[in-house]
């Protein structure tokens, strides 16, 4: 199910997306919902970081030590 959605853009944003949509002949919804889409997944996780981040009971380790047991 698709609902109809209207929002007020700049115009230098509009222009970005409407060139990027007639130079790889896609549809401006389609790169709309693309972008969404991958903001959503990156907020998720920088949420779930942060969240980490700030609990008192997160074991922090550093880099170097990451590395050690990763193997890397």
């Amino acid at each position: 199910m698709t609902i109809l959605k209207a929002f007020r853009l700049p115009s230098e944003l509009v222009n970005r997306l409407t060139l990027l949509a007639q130079a790889t002949h896609r549809s401006e919804k389609f790169y709309v919902e693309e972008a969404l889409t991958y903001y959503f997944q990156e907020y998720a996780d920088a949420q779930i970081a942060k969240d980490r981040f700030n609990n008192p009971r997160s074991k922090i380790i550093s880099g170097k030590e990451l590395r050690k047991r990763l193997s890397v």
